[in-house]
């Protein structure tokens, strides 16, 4: 007679099994990174085209710079490679984002238009702890690294 598991079921009251919350962690980091690389090519490029009208930023200004930052680390993060270092940069570069543009308006995100750049900050710092999720480029060097040292070929 053949036996089988029973299937365990997820529930509302337990977290997802880790495999699951880190292939998400990995979606999610994927998403948030695609339209962060676009905030950064609409300063540099006026692509996608901003709703309001930008003039041209000129370079190495604090905003060109902040564009920079935006895409290449967006595309970092897209890809998980360099993840937890990138990720600080990139909170960073939202706190002082929100406390020089938006602050001076009003201390609320909701009225400031800060929103973004609130969720952006805590998103990332959660990276900088939680690393790229088990679709990332660090993950493929980290087990590289460690089949390596375990004497297995790459």
């Amino acid at each position: 007679m053949i036996t089988s598991k029973p299937e365990k079921r997820m529930s509302i009251f337990e977290p997802a099994p880790a495999l699951w919350a880190s292939r998400m962690l990995s979606i999610y980091r994927i998403v948030a990174g695609l339209v962060f690389v676009t905030a950064g090519t609409t300063i540099l490029f006026g692509f996608p085209p901003s709703p309001v009208p930008m003039p041209p930023i000129p370079p190495m200004s604090q905003l060109w710079i902040g564009g920079v930052l935006e895409m290449v680390g967006g595309l970092f993060i897209t890809i998980g490679f360099l993840t937890r270092p990138v990720a600080f940069l990139l909170a960073g570069e939202m706190a002082v984002a929100y406390f020089q543009f938006h602050v001076p308006q009003s201390f609320f995100p909701t009225t400031n238009m800060g929103v973004p750049a609130v969720l952006y900050c805590f998103f990332y710092l959660y990276l900088v702890l939680a690393g790229g999720g088990v679709w990332s480029v660090d993950t493929v060097i980290r087990r590289r690294k460690t089949d390596v040292h375990n004497g297995a070929r790459p």
